[in-house]
């Protein structure tokens, strides 16, 4: 029998019973901030997303701009493999963590790893380690499974929780999925939140450089910006694996899809965090 890594954040980020999270997943859909109507998988679809970057907060707070990348992952076509690269924000565990095996529960189902994709992983990283604690209790990878399982149905994914962020280890993490993806039927998952905690113009100001450098493809001057700027974005280096994963695999542009900010819900300017919907396309 499986393991089952059971919710951390069920009932906090998002509703713990299954009709509440599917009303709460599709009002998020038909938000004013959110692409406006419900997704539709299409069986036809192109297949051109190599990589999203997704928020990850409270899905009162960042659903709506997480919503634009799965509307845009439902016309894209159905990937069956979905790597999710997330920051650790607890501190539990290795330097950068994966679960090679077992299920995911969350209220609408369970999600099985691919252990086939995940151990080629842990063989061709240098940094990559065998470690289930790291995930116990980060919500990062967590939160968008919810979305995945309302859009794909069904699917398998790897989880990667990243304490150790810096550029050397993220390209090592991003070349290692791209070797490990390339020829599958599989997408990349940067979570992230921008910005934490300043007012909105300070806010908007760093996450438009941000943005540029990952529209750009960039993942050096991603580092380079988050230094440079003082940047209080949680997640850079899974964007930064993610961007330099999907340029190996043939990714040539993004486009931003959404950008607001948790003061765009809640009216309150004074003290922000920044969301951003990204989509890395062939």
């Amino acid at each position: 029998m499986k393991s089952i890594r059971f919710p951390a954040v069920s009932g906090l980020f998002y509703p713990s019973s299954k009709d509440s999270l599917i009303k709460q997943i599709e009002n998020c859909f038909l938000s004013h901030i959110g692409p406006g109507s419900l997704p539709r998988l299409n069986p036809k679809g192109k297949r051109e997303i190599v990589a999203l970057v997704v928020p990850h907060a409270g899905y009162m707070y960042s659903g709506p701009v997480a919503a634009h990348s799965y509307f845009s992952l439902a016309e894209d076509g159905k990937p069956e493999i979905i790597v999710i690269l997330g920051p650790n924000h607890t501190g539990i565990g290795s330097g950068v963590s994966i679960m090679i095996s077992g299920k995911w529960r969350t209220p609408l189902g369970d999600v099985e790893i691919d252990e086939d994709t995940a151990k080629t992983i842990v063989e061709k990283s240098k940094f990559v380690d065998i470690d289930e604690l790291a995930h116990t209790h980060e919500h990062s990878i967590e939160v968008q499974l919810p979305f995945l399982q309302y859009v794909l149905k069904d699917f398998k994914f790897v989880p990667i929780c990243m304490m150790m962020q810096d550029l050397k280890t993220s390209r090592d993490v991003g070349e290692a999925i791209a070797s490990s993806i390339k020829g599958k039927n599989a997408i990349i998952i940067a979570s992230t939140d921008l910005t934490h905690y300043e007012d909105q113009k300070s806010a908007s100001i760093k996450d438009r450089s941000v943005i540029e450098s990952i529209l750009s493809l960039d993942e050096e001057k991603l580092e380079r910006i988050i230094t440079e700027m003082n940047v209080s974005m949680c997640g850079p280096g899974p964007v930064a694996a993610a961007i330099y994963a999907a340029k190996l695999l043939g990714a040539k542009s993004a486009y931003l899809l959404k950008y607001a900010t948790s003061g765009d819900i809640t009216g309150d300017y004074s003290s922000v965090v920044g969301y951003t919907s990204i989509k890395i396309v062939k």
